[in-house]
């Protein structure tokens, strides 16, 4: 007789670290709302090679939603963002640039006129949660949502990625010298650990060094009509 009671089990996942997450201290006590041009311009001046490393990205900077007394300004031409002590400027890196990025701390970045001074910076790597959620995915102004999801649900399938659950959610518009750039927020569900931090790495579309196109775990597919604070 044979007897063998041992299954077999797949491997274990372990998230590579080819491409990280860098959380620097900020001292900001506010910025404009719309912010992603000048964010933007103010990191690539600091760290030109952003704008050529396949990887990397930039992720805006978000304060706390509504509350508390508090009502997060709907203004975005001229509304601030009220940053805490908690708020972090996120950067999205090949692991090979993390002297080059560390860098930043003690510099002072000029944000249309809002000093914001970099601290230190923390590494962390990246999610294999089976949902992520994207803020900004550019698209055009046109699409409605259903046009927005399908053209998602192509991108997916060219990076090898299975669609089976997308929400969309909303639309943002951010003004730029030369012109203005449409996005939607974006969930994706149901995520093998590989794929998800594939997706994290590789992004969706363009626009990865103005915040768009970048993936953060998210706890759960649900309605979103406001992203969690940072």
């Amino acid at each position: 007789m044979y007897w063998n009671d041992e299954k077999d089990k797949k491997a274990e996942f372990v998230i590579p670290d080819e491409v990280i997450d860098l959380a620097f201290r900020i001292g900001c006590p506010t910025l404009p709302l719309d912010h992603a041009h000048a964010l933007s311009s103010a990191l690539l001046q600091a760290l030109p090679w952003l704008e050529d490393e396949e990887y990397a990205g930039i992720h805006l900077i978000h304060g706390a939603a509504s509350g508390n007394g508090w009502y997060r300004p709907e203004d975005t031409e001229s509304g601030l963002l009220h940053l805490s002590k908690r708020t972090r400027m996120r950067l999205r890196i090949p692991r090979e640039r993390l002297q080059d990025a560390q860098g930043l701390s003690g510099q002072s970045l000029d944000i249309e006129g809002h000093p914001l001074q970099v601290g230190e910076a923390e590494v962390s790597l990246l999610s294999s949660l089976p949902t992520l959620f994207s803020r900004y995915v550019q698209t055009r102004e046109e699409l409605d949502e259903t046009e927005f999801l399908e053209e998602v649900a192509a991108q997916l399938k060219a990076l090898d990625i299975p669609c089976r659950k997308l929400l969309g959610g909303i639309s943002h518009s951010m003004k730029f010298p030369e012109g203005r750039v449409f996005t939607r927020s974006l969930m994706v569900a149901d995520l093998e650990p590989e794929q998800s931090v594939r997706l994290q790495q590789t992004g969706l579309g363009e626009g990865r060094t103005i915040g768009c196109g970048l993936f953060l775990p998210h706890k759960g597919i649900r309605p979103v009509k406001e992203p969690e604070s940072d």
